[in-house]
């Protein structure tokens, strides 16, 4: 029965009758509620799906806009993550947090949610225990921005570019960062996955900085759809006689990030809250709510614009 349940959410999420928000909404009730058949699955074609509709969100964006959005977004981005790393492990350290965990919360908050943890938490040698705590606590928290983010930013009469370069400063993945943006109009999303994106390489410095302080000899993992996603955007930018087919493309990957939120909302569960447990939950809250609100304060200040 429970695969049934599965494969139908499946599907409708990728009809394209229901937005990002409602369908990480019903992977979050089919989580709670159902047990899941294809955990293991799920995560690794989540994973896949997210960076390959980034990559065909790329065919709907301009690479001069792209370009403009990464160039002013990386001085904040630099400031923000060195900032929130530095207040993350105070936090831990503060709320008995272990090292390990508060290292990867603080990472996956300041730079791309479970993205960053999966490519430090190898090296920083995580057990698996404290790689699903940190994955559990950004999840959480990342679901919570998805639906919370859009009605602060129409409270606020906030512009597309003042809540895409939000949205990429203080929500954790792209997958939520894409979600948000894109149910708040274009221009909040090309700033959004764009500014978000080039945060994701700050991964890189990251793992280099971590395997030298550990020494440790594990595999750096490489942003490579992020390099993709400029390619399309190039390819879209100088060859507009494919409009129709880059259209498509970009639809496509509109799709394919609804059926990469439902993915992530079914892998989270009763269990998941449990193992989380409320000391490292509280660090991340109290690290999100600081980042969230401090970048907010500063954009609707405008001392900090695309």
């Amino acid at each position: 029965m429970s695969k049934n349940i599965f494969f139908v959410a499946l599907i409708l999420a990728a009809s394209g009758f229901v937005s990002p928000p409602f369908a990480l909404l019903g992977g979050l009730i089919y989580g709670f509620t159902v047990a899941h058949p294809f955990q293991v699955e799920s995560k690794r074609l989540a994973k896949f799906l997210l960076q390959a509709s980034v990559v065909a969100l790329g065919f709907g964006m301009n690479l001069h806009q792209v370009l403009h959005a990464g160039r002013s977004g990386f001085l904040y981005t630099a400031v923000s993550i060195t900032a929130a790393m530095l207040l993350g492990l105070g936090f831990g350290y503060l709320l008995h947090v272990g090292k390990k965990s508060a290292f990867l919360i603080s990472a996956g908050t300041a730079i791309c949610g479970g993205s960053a943890i999966a490519a430090v938490g190898p090296i920083a040698e995580a057990s698996e225990e404290q790689m699903a705590i940190s994955l559990g606590t950004v999840f959480i928290l990342n679901s919570v921005a998805l639906f919370l983010f859009p009605l602060i930013g129409y409270a606020l009469h906030m512009t597309q570019a003042q809540f895409g370069l939000w949205s990429a400063l203080a929500i954790h993945d792209t997958s939520s960062v894409v979600g948000a943006t894109a149910k708040y109009g274009p221009t909040a999303l090309a700033i959004g996955t764009t500014i978000k994106l080039t945060r994701a390489l700050w991964i890189v410095p990251l793992s280099v900085v971590t395997a030298i302080s550990l020494k440790s000899k594990a595999r750096i993992q490489w942003p490579w759809f992020i390099l993709l996603f400029c390619l399309a955007a190039l390819l879209n930018t100088l060859l507009p006689t494919f409009n129709p087919t880059f259209g498509l493309l970009n639809h496509l990957g509109k799709l394919g990030l609804s059926v990469t939120l439902f993915l992530i909302g079914t892998g989270l569960n009763k269990e998941t809250l449990k193992q989380v447990g409320v000391r490292p939950l509280l660090q991340g809250l109290t690290l999100w709510i600081i980042v969230g609100a401090s970048s907010l304060a500063l954009i609707l200040l405008n001392w900090i614009h695309v």
